[in-house]
């Protein structure tokens, strides 16, 4: 049995950590509380916009557009999204499983035609481990999410896409449905499938355009919008997820150490009262003597 110093030092010990999981905790739940509001702002725009988009091909638009040319993949981009520090939970180990998944399932390509964009340190990190150099530094976005930054990202790849430079672009990411749900989505960003879009959905009254100057003119200015925001809601997705898992992850902690201070000052009374207890036995033992 440890002595009554030791059980005192772990409670101090558990009671210090305690006080550092409790204010991560409070610090992420601030940090979940904006990222949310952002994220729960933004994607009602940005499906918006692409609902716009499915309306005006559903209502006879020719479907064609130079970002939905389907080829062989040859060349694939990977756009994958972690944090830049850890204490998130899975929230980083998932998203590091599914990239080497996905490098399983493209092991029989060469490594000069894997692209891979990693978003976050933890990404850039397990990307430079396993053979690859990242496309560019992009972990200043996974801190501080930015539209500026994510439409220099979309325009290029839209731009090395059109080029012919690259035949895939992929995203994963984890979506962020609540508080207490995240799930990790892997999903092509480009080329665009415009056919499904044509499918109008069965009840549904098609709103009627009027187009001005064109269907192309509209098409080639609406896309490339969709594209850019559709790397915006990705990140803040990302964010808020990333907040959320540690929010959690610091509030596990904070139980498991209340339960560890508990536990040990049951220890640690029991054995001072046994102590106190022998101390008297002693006593008594002598007087008798």
């Amino acid at each position: 049995m440890a002595s009554l110093k030791e059980v005192k030092g772990r409670i101090l010990s558990a009671n210090n950590t305690l006080k550092i999981t409790s204010a991560m905790k409070m610090v992420a739940s601030a940090k979940l509380h904006k990222a949310q509001e952002v994220i729960e702002g933004m994607l009602p725009y940005e499906r918006q916009m692409s609902a716009i988009m499915t309306h005006f091909l559903q209502t006879g638009g020719k479907a064609e557009s130079p970002f939905a040319t389907q080829r062989e993949a040859k060349r694939i981009a990977l756009v994958i999204f972690s944090s830049n520090s850890s204490l998130c939970g899975g929230f980083n180990s998932n998203v590091i499983r599914a990239y080497h998944q996905w490098l399983d399932g493209h092991a029989q390509m060469a490594k000069e035609n894997l692209v891979i964009y990693p978003i976050g340190r933890k990404i850039a990190d397990a990307v430079k481990k396993s053979g690859f150099t990242p496309a560019g530094d992009y972990t200043h976005m996974a801190d501080k999410p930015n539209y500026t930054e994510c439409e220099k990202l979309a325009a290029e790849l839209c731009e090395r896409f059109l080029s012919g430079d690259i035949d895939r672009v992929e995203l994963i990411y984890h979506h962020f449905k609540s508080a207490g749900s995240q799930e990790l989505v892997n999903t092509v960003y480009l080329p665009i499938d415009l056919s499904a879009m044509t499918e109008a959905p069965d009840g549904n009254r098609q709103p009627d355009y009027l187009i001005e100057p064109s269907e192309e003119v509209l098409l080639a200015k609406l896309i490339p919008e969709v594209l850019k925001l559709k790397v915006y809601t990705t990140l803040l997705d990302s964010n808020a997820s990333e907040h959320a898992t540690r929010s959690m992850a610091m509030q596990i902690a904070t139980d498991n150490a209340n339960n560890l201070i508990q536990d040990l000052t049951v220890v640690y009374n029991k054995g001072r009262q046994q102590a106190i207890t022998n101390e008297l036995l002693d006593i008594m033992g002598g007087t008798m003597a």
